[in-house]
């Protein structure tokens, strides 16, 4: 009874987290730019018992009992697959028409420093920043980096916004008396992720390399790689659009009914042998 209750709370806590990844999918399931995660089960460490050598049946399991101790998650993976493009006619609007591609998201650290972070959600809007500038920030307000890692910075007072080819953000100031105007061009900072299952989940749609990743054996190059020179002409972005999150609502809440039914099951599976238990102290008293 009590290896019984181990092998079901073992099982409990993997489905609880399974529960919590299926539950974030389906709160994001609207958010742009967010791409959905899988959660996938192996069986822990098994006692095999050849109770039965006599038998000489040719079968693909090995003769006899497996007595396991549970299922734990062997994988939180990343689905990378597009989503839909909806068209916004906002002109601060920009959708990637390639997977693994991200926008370069600077974050503030505990040292003050800016670190890296990576998106795909593309809502953009300016901020007031000093000197008579205003700042290129994301919906939470983080500055959205150039191609050399930088804050983007404007003058004050931007006419039109236009996505031109290779990731360059041209800004258009109103025409002067003269009838001249001024073109400004921006090189966004754009990634390509080679292996996106090696990114770590920080919030949201953002994500970032593991701090212990080359543990692992990778360096940041196998990783991903920033998209300078010629390699900016990969860089497929629209403007006035925005990429929906890749979450299949109708998957999500059968894996969720699904995980509920089998996380009942492994809790009345504890109830069950705690009875028993108390049912075999009771006879022995």
């Amino acid at each position: 009874m009590i290896r019984t209750m181990i092998t079901a709370t073992n099982t409990l806590t993997n489905l609880q987290q399974k529960m919590d990844v299926t539950s974030n999918n389906i709160a994001n399931s609207s958010t742009h730019g967010y791409k959905s995660q899988v959660t996938t089960f192996e069986e822990l460490m098994y006692q095999q018992f050849n109770n039965d050598v006599l038998d000489r049946t040719e079968r693909e399991t090995p003769v006899g009992i497996r007595y396991g101790v549970g299922a734990g998650i062997a994988q939180l993976q990343l689905t990378t697959k597009q989503g839909v493009l909806q068209h916004t006619d906002r002109p601060l609007d920009f959708a990637f028409t390639a997977e693994n591609q991200y926008f370069n998201i600077l974050m503030d650290n505990a040292d003050g420093e800016y670190n890296t972070a990576y998106t795909r959600q593309g809502d953009f809007y300016f901020s007031q920043a000093e000197n008579e500038q205003v700042a290129l920030v994301n919906a939470d307000g983080y500055p959205v980096a150039n191609a050399d890692g930088e804050p983007i910075l404007l003058p004050e007072g931007a006419e039109s916004y236009r996505m031109l080819d290779g990731g360059v953000l041209t800004v258009q100031y109103p025409t002067q008396p003269d009838g001249t105007f001024e073109t400004i061009e921006i090189e966004m900072g754009v990634t390509n992720v080679f292996k996106p299952q090696l990114l770590e989940h920080i919030s949201g749609t953002y994500f970032d390399l593991p701090a212990n990743f080359e543990e692992l054996g990778y360096n940041e190059e196998d990783v991903l790689i920033d998209l300078q020179g010629q390699a900016r002409g990969a860089i497929a972005l629209q403007n006035n659009a925005l990429e929906a999150s890749n979450v299949d609502v109708g998957k999500e809440m059968t894996d969720l009914i699904a995980t509920q039914r089998a996380y009942q099951f492994n809790s009345r599976a504890v109830t069950i042998a705690d009875q028993m238990l108390g049912l075999i102290n009771s006879a022995r008293s």
